[in-house]
Protein backbone atom coordinates (compact mmCIF):
# COMPACT_ATOMS: atom_id res chain seq x y z
CA UNK A 1 0.00 0.00 0.00
CA UNK A 2 1.23 3.91 -0.54
CA UNK A 3 2.52 5.60 2.68
CA UNK A 4 3.66 8.68 3.84
CA UNK A 5 6.95 8.04 5.73
CA UNK A 6 9.33 9.90 7.40
CA UNK A 7 13.05 8.35 7.51
CA UNK A 8 14.92 10.72 9.47
CA UNK A 9 14.01 13.40 12.42
CA UNK A 10 13.31 16.86 10.25
CA UNK A 11 11.95 14.88 6.94
CA UNK A 12 11.79 14.91 4.39
CA UNK A 13 8.32 13.39 3.88
CA UNK A 14 7.99 11.14 1.35
CA UNK A 15 5.48 8.36 -0.44
CA UNK A 16 6.11 4.94 -0.90
CA UNK A 17 5.20 1.08 -0.95
CA UNK A 18 5.18 -0.76 2.66
CA UNK A 19 3.29 -3.85 3.88
CA UNK A 20 -0.62 -3.47 4.52
CA UNK A 21 -1.31 -3.91 8.53
CA UNK A 22 -2.47 -7.68 8.80
CA UNK A 23 -6.20 -8.02 9.15
CA UNK A 24 -7.60 -8.58 12.82
CA UNK A 25 -7.99 -12.16 14.43
CA UNK A 26 -10.29 -13.03 17.55
CA UNK A 27 -8.37 -11.03 19.93
CA UNK A 28 -7.41 -7.17 19.97
CA UNK A 29 -3.91 -6.23 20.21
CA UNK A 30 -2.53 -2.95 18.80
CA UNK A 31 -0.87 -4.68 15.83
CA UNK A 32 -4.45 -6.78 15.42
CA UNK A 33 -7.19 -3.85 14.99
CA UNK A 34 -9.43 -2.92 13.04
CA UNK A 35 -8.38 -1.94 9.88
CA UNK A 36 -9.19 0.81 7.62
CA UNK A 37 -9.42 1.99 4.29
CA UNK A 38 -8.33 5.95 4.37
CA UNK A 39 -10.57 8.09 2.09
CA UNK A 40 -9.14 11.33 3.80
CA UNK A 41 -6.50 12.42 6.28
CA UNK A 42 -6.27 15.12 8.15
CA UNK A 43 -3.32 17.43 8.23
CA UNK A 44 -2.14 18.72 12.00
CA UNK A 45 0.15 21.12 13.28
CA UNK A 46 0.83 18.35 15.57
CA UNK A 47 2.17 15.96 12.53
CA UNK A 48 4.56 18.74 11.73
CA UNK A 49 5.82 18.82 15.24
CA UNK A 50 6.04 14.85 15.57
CA UNK A 51 7.77 15.25 11.94
CA UNK A 52 10.57 17.71 13.71
CA UNK A 53 11.00 15.66 16.85
CA UNK A 54 9.20 18.38 18.70
CA UNK A 55 5.97 17.18 19.91
CA UNK A 56 5.76 15.90 23.57
CA UNK A 57 5.49 12.42 22.30
CA UNK A 58 8.36 11.21 20.12
CA UNK A 59 7.99 8.91 16.96
CA UNK A 60 11.27 7.01 16.35
CA UNK A 61 12.05 7.07 11.99
CA UNK A 62 11.04 5.50 9.96
CA UNK A 63 7.02 6.30 10.73
CA UNK A 64 4.02 7.34 9.12
CA UNK A 65 2.89 10.30 10.16
CA UNK A 66 -0.64 11.65 10.41
CA UNK A 67 -3.59 11.50 13.25
CA UNK A 68 -6.73 12.08 12.10
CA UNK A 69 -8.72 9.75 9.30
CA UNK A 70 -11.64 8.65 7.97
CA UNK A 71 -12.76 6.21 5.55
CA UNK A 72 -14.33 2.50 5.46
CA UNK A 73 -13.65 -0.49 8.10
CA UNK A 74 -12.27 -2.54 5.68
CA UNK A 75 -12.93 -6.00 7.64
CA UNK A 76 -15.26 -6.42 10.52
CA UNK A 77 -13.79 -6.44 13.77
CA UNK A 78 -14.53 -5.53 17.32
CA UNK A 79 -17.84 -4.62 16.92
CA UNK A 80 -17.38 -3.00 13.75
CA UNK A 81 -18.82 -3.92 10.45
CA UNK A 82 -16.85 -4.01 6.69
CA UNK A 83 -18.11 -1.01 4.92
CA UNK A 84 -19.08 0.80 7.96
CA UNK A 85 -17.75 4.80 7.53
CA UNK A 86 -15.41 5.86 10.57
CA UNK A 87 -13.59 8.62 11.80
CA UNK A 88 -10.96 8.46 14.08
CA UNK A 89 -7.32 9.31 15.28
CA UNK A 90 -4.11 7.49 15.97
CA UNK A 91 -1.01 9.00 17.06
CA UNK A 92 0.72 8.30 13.69
CA UNK A 93 0.22 6.35 10.65
CA UNK A 94 -3.19 8.40 9.42
CA UNK A 95 -0.99 9.14 5.86
CA UNK A 96 -1.93 5.83 4.65
CA UNK A 97 -4.21 3.49 2.75
CA UNK A 98 -4.47 1.69 5.35
CA UNK A 99 -4.62 2.31 9.30
CA UNK A 100 -5.36 0.08 11.96
CA UNK A 101 -7.23 1.20 15.30
CA UNK A 102 -8.35 0.79 18.72
CA UNK A 103 -12.07 -0.03 18.80
CA UNK A 104 -12.51 3.21 21.14
CA UNK A 105 -10.67 5.48 19.22
CA UNK A 106 -13.05 5.00 16.04
CA UNK A 107 -16.55 6.66 15.60
CA UNK A 108 -19.09 6.00 13.00
CA UNK A 109 -19.79 8.78 10.64
CA UNK A 110 -23.51 9.70 10.84
CA UNK A 111 -25.96 9.22 8.51
CA UNK A 112 -26.16 12.47 6.47
CA UNK A 113 -22.80 13.92 6.56
CA UNK A 114 -20.05 13.08 3.98
CA UNK A 115 -16.89 11.48 4.89
CA UNK A 116 -14.58 14.55 4.57
CA UNK A 117 -16.15 16.52 6.50
CA UNK A 118 -16.01 13.90 9.35
CA UNK A 119 -12.04 13.55 8.30
CA UNK A 120 -12.12 17.53 9.42
CA UNK A 121 -13.68 17.23 12.32
CA UNK A 122 -12.45 14.89 15.08
CA UNK A 123 -8.87 16.24 16.63
CA UNK A 124 -9.86 19.85 16.45
CA UNK A 125 -13.00 20.39 17.41
CA UNK A 126 -12.44 18.05 20.10
CA UNK A 127 -9.75 20.11 21.91
CA UNK A 128 -12.22 23.46 21.20
CA UNK A 129 -15.12 22.13 22.80
CA UNK A 130 -13.50 20.00 25.67
CA UNK A 131 -11.29 24.15 26.51
CA UNK A 132 -14.69 25.72 26.07
CA UNK A 133 -17.15 23.33 28.21
CA UNK A 134 -15.33 21.28 30.67
CA UNK A 135 -12.56 23.93 31.19
CA UNK A 136 -13.99 27.50 30.67
CA UNK A 137 -17.51 26.21 31.55
CA UNK A 138 -18.84 28.49 28.68
CA UNK A 139 -22.56 29.72 29.30
CA UNK A 140 -24.98 32.32 26.78
CA UNK A 141 -23.80 35.63 26.90
CA UNK A 142 -19.66 35.00 27.73
CA UNK A 143 -17.24 37.34 25.55
CA UNK A 144 -15.04 34.60 24.62
CA UNK A 145 -11.68 36.12 22.66
CA UNK A 146 -10.16 33.07 20.36
CA UNK A 147 -6.02 33.21 19.72
CA UNK A 148 -5.10 32.06 16.15
CA UNK A 149 -8.65 31.79 15.26
CA UNK A 150 -8.32 30.98 12.21
CA UNK A 151 -6.28 27.66 12.50
CA UNK A 152 -7.59 24.24 13.41
CA UNK A 153 -8.28 24.64 17.00
CA UNK A 154 -9.17 28.29 16.54
CA UNK A 155 -11.40 27.77 13.94
CA UNK A 156 -13.11 25.02 15.79
CA UNK A 157 -13.52 27.01 18.94
CA UNK A 158 -14.96 30.51 17.16
CA UNK A 159 -17.71 28.05 15.69
CA UNK A 160 -18.44 25.89 19.05
CA UNK A 161 -18.54 29.09 20.87
CA UNK A 162 -20.96 30.49 18.93
CA UNK A 163 -23.13 27.60 19.10
CA UNK A 164 -22.65 27.56 22.84
CA UNK A 165 -24.41 31.12 22.80
CA UNK A 166 -21.03 33.13 23.57
CA UNK A 167 -20.21 36.36 22.20
CA UNK A 168 -16.85 35.93 19.93
CA UNK A 169 -13.90 37.36 19.63
CA UNK A 170 -11.97 36.28 16.82
CA UNK A 171 -8.09 37.04 17.03
CA UNK A 172 -6.08 36.56 13.44
CA UNK A 173 -3.20 37.88 11.36
CA UNK A 174 -4.72 39.17 8.39
CA UNK A 175 -8.19 40.31 6.46
CA UNK A 176 -8.43 37.60 4.50
CA UNK A 177 -8.46 35.44 7.92
CA UNK A 178 -10.90 37.29 10.03
CA UNK A 179 -13.39 37.59 7.40
CA UNK A 180 -13.67 33.59 7.73
CA UNK A 181 -13.70 34.03 11.57
CA UNK A 182 -16.84 36.27 10.79
CA UNK A 183 -18.44 33.79 8.53
CA UNK A 184 -17.85 30.74 11.46
CA UNK A 185 -19.73 33.28 13.96
CA UNK A 186 -16.79 35.92 15.22
CA UNK A 187 -19.11 38.81 16.26
CA UNK A 188 -15.96 40.65 16.51
CA UNK A 189 -12.56 40.39 14.52
CA UNK A 190 -9.06 42.03 15.45
CA UNK A 191 -5.55 41.87 14.33
CA UNK A 192 -2.83 41.15 16.69
CA UNK A 193 -1.64 45.27 16.62
CA UNK A 194 -1.64 46.53 20.10
CA UNK A 195 -4.23 43.55 21.28
CA UNK A 196 -4.26 44.55 24.69
CA UNK A 197 -5.75 48.22 23.95
CA UNK A 198 -8.37 46.86 21.46
CA UNK A 199 -9.46 43.50 23.17
CA UNK A 200 -10.24 45.97 25.85
CA UNK A 201 -11.91 48.81 24.05
CA UNK A 202 -14.14 45.87 22.40
CA UNK A 203 -15.22 45.02 25.87
CA UNK A 204 -12.82 43.02 27.18
CA UNK A 205 -13.24 39.02 27.56
CA UNK A 206 -14.11 36.53 30.13
CA UNK A 207 -12.89 33.69 28.33
CA UNK A 208 -9.27 33.64 26.67
CA UNK A 209 -8.50 30.32 24.41
CA UNK A 210 -5.39 30.59 23.45
CA UNK A 211 -3.50 27.76 21.21
CA UNK A 212 -0.94 30.11 20.30
CA UNK A 213 1.05 31.28 23.24
CA UNK A 214 4.23 33.66 22.79
CA UNK A 215 3.59 37.39 23.55
CA UNK A 216 0.07 37.60 22.58
CA UNK A 217 -0.96 35.57 25.41
CA UNK A 218 -0.09 38.17 27.52
CA UNK A 219 -1.54 41.31 26.38
CA UNK A 220 -4.97 39.33 26.27
CA UNK A 221 -5.01 38.49 29.88
CA UNK A 222 -4.22 42.03 30.94
CA UNK A 223 -7.24 42.58 28.71
CA UNK A 224 -9.40 40.37 30.39
CA UNK A 225 -12.35 40.78 32.67
CA UNK A 226 -12.12 40.56 36.19
CA UNK A 227 -12.74 36.14 37.19
CA UNK A 228 -12.24 35.45 33.58
CA UNK A 229 -10.56 31.94 32.73
CA UNK A 230 -7.58 31.82 30.79
CA UNK A 231 -7.30 29.03 28.59
CA UNK A 232 -4.07 27.56 26.91
CA UNK A 233 -4.47 24.27 24.59
CA UNK A 234 -1.18 24.86 22.80
CA UNK A 235 2.00 26.46 21.73
CA UNK A 236 1.33 27.59 18.13
CA UNK A 237 4.10 30.05 17.96
CA UNK A 238 6.64 27.76 19.30
CA UNK A 239 7.12 30.25 22.27
CA UNK A 240 6.03 28.79 25.88
CA UNK A 241 4.79 32.53 27.45
CA UNK A 242 6.43 33.30 31.18
CA UNK A 243 3.09 34.79 33.10
CA UNK A 244 3.64 37.05 35.58
CA UNK A 245 1.41 35.89 38.07
CA UNK A 246 0.34 39.48 39.63
CA UNK A 247 -2.31 39.51 36.99
CA UNK A 248 -4.73 36.55 37.74
CA UNK A 249 -4.28 37.80 41.34
CA UNK A 250 -5.03 41.31 41.17
CA UNK A 251 -7.47 40.50 38.12
CA UNK A 252 -9.25 37.52 39.73
CA UNK A 253 -8.37 35.53 36.79
CA UNK A 254 -7.88 31.81 37.03
CA UNK A 255 -5.58 30.14 34.48
CA UNK A 256 -5.82 26.31 33.01
CA UNK A 257 -4.56 24.47 30.77
CA UNK A 258 -6.29 21.35 28.23
CA UNK A 259 -3.90 18.59 27.81
CA UNK A 260 -6.40 15.66 26.58
CA UNK A 261 -3.54 13.09 28.13
CA UNK A 262 -4.79 14.28 31.38
CA UNK A 263 -8.26 14.49 31.27
CA UNK A 264 -8.20 10.94 29.71
CA UNK A 265 -6.45 9.88 33.07
CA UNK A 266 -8.10 11.69 35.81
CA UNK A 267 -12.03 12.96 34.30
CA UNK A 268 -12.74 10.44 31.74
CA UNK A 269 -16.34 10.13 32.62
CA UNK A 270 -16.44 14.23 31.63
CA UNK A 271 -14.73 13.65 28.79
CA UNK A 272 -16.88 11.33 27.51
CA UNK A 273 -20.12 13.50 28.22
CA UNK A 274 -18.58 16.37 26.61
CA UNK A 275 -17.82 14.25 23.49
CA UNK A 276 -21.33 12.67 23.29
CA UNK A 277 -22.52 16.25 23.20
CA UNK A 278 -20.30 17.78 20.86
CA UNK A 279 -20.79 14.13 18.50
CA UNK A 280 -24.89 15.18 18.70
CA UNK A 281 -23.64 18.45 17.59
CA UNK A 282 -22.20 17.25 14.94
CA UNK A 283 -25.20 14.14 13.80
CA UNK A 284 -27.20 17.10 13.80
CA UNK A 285 -25.49 19.14 10.71
CA UNK A 286 -25.04 22.13 13.35
CA UNK A 287 -20.86 21.47 13.11
CA UNK A 288 -19.44 22.33 9.80
CA UNK A 289 -15.88 22.69 9.57
CA UNK A 290 -14.05 24.57 6.87
CA UNK A 291 -11.53 22.82 4.87
CA UNK A 292 -9.26 24.83 3.17
CA UNK A 293 -7.62 22.66 0.59
CA UNK A 294 -7.46 19.21 -0.27
CA UNK A 295 -4.62 17.53 -1.58
CA UNK A 296 -3.61 14.00 -3.29
CA UNK A 297 -1.34 11.83 -1.10
CA UNK A 298 1.21 12.43 -3.49
CA UNK A 299 1.51 16.07 -2.64
CA UNK A 300 2.06 15.53 1.54
CA UNK A 301 5.03 17.67 1.81
CA UNK A 302 3.08 20.32 0.04
CA UNK A 303 0.37 20.08 2.45
CA UNK A 304 2.33 19.69 5.39
CA UNK A 305 4.18 23.08 4.31
CA UNK A 306 1.10 24.85 4.26
CA UNK A 307 0.99 25.02 8.04
CA UNK A 308 -0.25 28.15 9.72
CA UNK A 309 -0.92 30.02 6.84
CA UNK A 310 -4.24 27.32 6.29
CA UNK A 311 -7.70 29.01 7.46
CA UNK A 312 -9.20 26.03 8.91
CA UNK A 313 -8.55 22.48 8.23
CA UNK A 314 -5.74 20.85 5.58
CA UNK A 315 -7.13 17.20 3.71
CA UNK A 316 -5.45 14.84 2.06
CA UNK A 317 -7.23 12.62 -0.45
CA UNK A 318 -6.39 8.63 0.10
CA UNK A 319 -7.70 6.37 -2.03
CA UNK A 320 -7.01 2.72 -1.03
CA UNK A 321 -5.17 0.77 -4.04
CA UNK A 322 -5.73 2.77 -6.42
Amino acid sequence: MRAARCHTVGGPVVVEDIPEPPFPGPEFTEENGIPVDVHYAAVNFADVLVIDGTYQMRAEPPFTPGSEFAGVVAASAHGFEKGERVFGSIFVGAFAERVTARPAALSRVPDGIPTQRAAAFGVSHATAYDALRLVADVRPGDRVAVLGAAGGVGLAAVELAALLGAEVIAVASTEEKRAVCAEQGAQVTLPYDELKRSLRNAGGADVVIDPVGGPYAEEALRAMRWGGRFVSVGFASGEIPRIPLNLPLLKGVSLHGFDLGGWARHRRDDLVTARTELRGLFAAGKIRPRVHAVYPLADVAEALALGRRAIGKVLLEVAHGV
